[in-house]
């Protein structure tokens, strides 16, 4: 790609699912004008939505997506959602790719041709930005930012990053491969382009090229909008106490704390947890991820648990590892 001008891309199949949402009046259009085989799915704008919530989130969408994949042995399928902000992506073996995963693998593909290029990932998102040896390789250079699009996108230009990304699937451009603001078709056209720049690989075989981490999902425990920004208010206090004073978290010693958006405490091994509080919910967030194995992952997340167990205030969790 040059000056934000996409190729035409190597005929690439193209499951492209747009949940009858607004992107469906032109991201088949788009994906075909730039060289692509496109697959439409779901593409007649219906306000009613009446196969699915178009959300990439959800799991009828990308089962939907999945299917079609395997029925026409696409290369990928791309999601959008019902505003077209957004997009979902499946391999061409069918998996869903959670997006802080994709980013990993579009940041890859950037920082290669932009050597020491800076990114921005919100604090949800995998810990391999900071970890992965090919981005530390190409001199990348990522920075964990508050959850939420307009903080993202804020952040993204105020540091000059190349590009933004949120575990959610909001994902900002800078020039010349976008204009800073989220927009699902720019993302959509990032993938094609590092597809087109892999020619014998395919999306499978980028994403197992990523070194193996076992994450959670989005667990969110209820907790009162009135209380719940003082309740992570203190659970940030208590891990500052337990870095100054040398506390160990899961037998080990704390490597990193980020603290722009709740806290996010890593332990020296990289396995990390995350506790803030929801924007719209009554609501704490907590996630947890480990590089090491999946028991790891559950250490960390009774790790954290156990400090929000500490406050009755705190009740069940919508879905737990």
């Amino acid at each position: 790609m040059k000056d934000g001008i996409h190729p035409q891309y190597q005929a690439a199949s193209v499951v492209c699912a747009c949940g009858n949402g607004t992107a469906g009046a032109f991201s088949p259009r788009v994906l075909e004008a730039v060289g692509c085989e496109v697959v439409p799915l779901d593409c007649e704008l219906d306000h009613t939505f009446p196969r699915y919530n178009p959300n990439t989130e959800d799991m009828k969408m990308l089962h939907a997506m999945r299917d079609a994949v395997l029925e026409h042995k696409a290369d990928v399928g791309l999601g959008f959602d019902g505003d077209g902000d957004r997009c979902g992506v499946v391999d061409n073996t069918g998996d869903e790719i959670f997006a802080d995963k994709v980013g990993v693998m579009l940041a890859r593909d950037i920082s290669s041709l932009q050597k020491g290029a800076t990114f921005v990932a919100d604090v949800k998102s995998t810990g391999l930005f900071m970890t992965d040896p090919v981005l530390i390789q190409n001199g990348a250079k990522t920075v964990y930012w508050k959850t939420g699009h307009s903080y993202m996108k804020r952040r993204v230009n105020e540091i000059g990053a190349v590009a933004g990304f949120e575990k959610s699937g909001h994902f900002f451009f800078n020039k010349p491969l976008g204009r800073g603001y989220d927009d699902g078709l720019i993302f959509a056209l990032a993938v094609c382009d590092m597809l087109d720049r892999n020619p014998n690989k395919s999306m499978a075989d980028l994403k197992n090229a990523l070194p193996k981490t076992w994450s959670s999902p989005t667990m969110a425990p209820h907790c009162a909008d009135e209380i719940k920004y003082g309740i992570v208010d203190q659970v940030v206090a208590h891990f500052e106490a337990a870095q100054r004073n040398g506390d160990k978290v899961c037998g080990q010693p704390i490597r990193d704390l980020v603290t722009v958006n709740g806290v996010r405490v890593t332990a020296e091994d990289g396995s990390w947890g995350l506790v803030r509080a929801s924007s719209n919910k009554p609501e704490l967030v907590v996630v947890v991820e480990s590089p090491v194995s999946e028991q790891r992952m559950h250490d960390m997340f009774a790790l954290v648990d156990g400090v929000l167990r500490t406050h009755p205030e705190v009740g069940e969790y919508n879905q737990k590892i």
